[in-house]
C-alpha cells in the first residue's frame, strides 16, 4: 500500500513530465472491474454517470493517473458517480449532469497548471457544501489520505481513508450517521432536484455559533464554484490560511 501511495503521489501531485494517454491506460490490470463490482454490491444508492470517450481521455491525460488505480479508472470510465441521489458527487471526467472533470475542477484551486505539484486534490463534494480532498502533502504527513473539508467548522478533518477506502465509504458507509448534524428535514426531496454542480448554502453559516441547528437556517442554491470560493475566503478570515 505504501508503494502504491508513492506512485499515486508522483503521478497525481508531483508529475514533471506529462505521460501520454497510452501510457496511462492500463489494459493488463485495470482497476475498473473491481470498482464496478463494488458499485454493483453497494449498500447505498449509486448512479454512474455516462462517459464521453473524448472527455475521458482528456481528463485522464490531465490527471496523470493510470487506470490501474481506482481514481484513474473512475476518471476514465465514468462521467462521475452520484451517491444518495447526488448528495455526494465523486468527480470523474465530467458529464451533462456533473459538468466538472476532476482535473479541470482542481485547476486554479489546488494547482496552477496540469502536471504540477499540488498540496491536495479535490476528489468529491456534497450537497451541503463539504469537500473531500486527497492529501498531496499540504495537509500533513499522511500522504495520499482523504480529508473532509467540513462546512460546519471549515476544518480539514482527517478521515484515515485512502482513495480506495473513501470509495468504499461512499458506497457502503451509513451516511446518515456521518452526516447526522448536516442533514435537514426533507433533504431527500431537496437533493433530488439539485444539480450536481450546485450546493446548498446556509445562513446563518453552519460554522457560526448561530448556525449549529441546520433546520433553523435558511438555505439557498448556489454553484459549487461560488461556495468553494466563499469558504476559502471565510477560512482565511477565521484561521489566516
Amino acid at each position: 500500500m505504501y508503494v502504491y501511495l508513492l506512485l499515486l503521489y508522483s503521478s497525481a501531485f508531483g508529475q514533471s513530465k506529462m505521460r501520454s494517454i497510452n501510457e496511462l491506460i492500463n489494459t493488463e490490470d485495470p482497476a475498473w472491474p473491481l470498482v464496478q463490482e463494488r458499485i454493483l454490491n453497494a449498500k447505498n444508492k449509486v448512479e454512474v454517470l455516462p462517459v464521453d470517450n473524448k472527455l475521458a481521455q482528456d481528463a485522464l491525460f490531465k490527471t496523470q493517473v493510470t487506470t490501474r488505480s481506482p481514481m484513474g479508472a473512475i476518471v476514465y470510465m465514468t462521467g462521475g458517480i452520484l451517491i444518495d441521489d447526488g448528495w455526494i458527487r465523486i468527480l470523474g471526467s465530467g458529464s451533462e449532469r456533473l459538468n466538472r472533470s476532476l482535473p479541470d475542477w482542481n485547476k486554479g484551486k489546488t494547482f496552477d497548471d496540469f502536471g504540477t505539484p499540488c498540496p491536495y486534490l479535490l476528489i468529491a463534494d456534497d450537497a451541503v457544501g463539504g469537500f473531500y480532498v486527497l492529501n498531496g502533502g499540504g495537509l500533513g504527513e499522511d500522504l495520499g489520505m482523504v480529508y473532509y473539508w467540513a462546512p460546519d467548522n471549515l476544518e480539514f478533518e482527517p478521515l484515515g481513508l485512502t482513495y480506495t477506502d473513501f470509495l468504499n465509504f461512499c458506497l457502503n458507509h451509513d451516511l446518515n450517521d456521518f452526516y447526522k448534524e448536516l442533514r435537514w428535514r426533507d433533504w431527500e426531496k431537496d437533493v433530488k432536484n439539485l444539480n450536481a454542480d450546485s450546493m446548498y448554502s446556509f445562513y446563518p453559516f453552519l460554522w457560526s455559533k448561530e448556525g449549529k441547528d441546520i433546520n433553523k437556517s435558511e438555505k439557498a442554491i448556489v454553484s459549487a464554484e461560488a461556495l468553494y470560493k466563499l469558504n476559502v475566503g471565510f477560512r482565511q478570515q477565521l484561521f489566516g490560511k
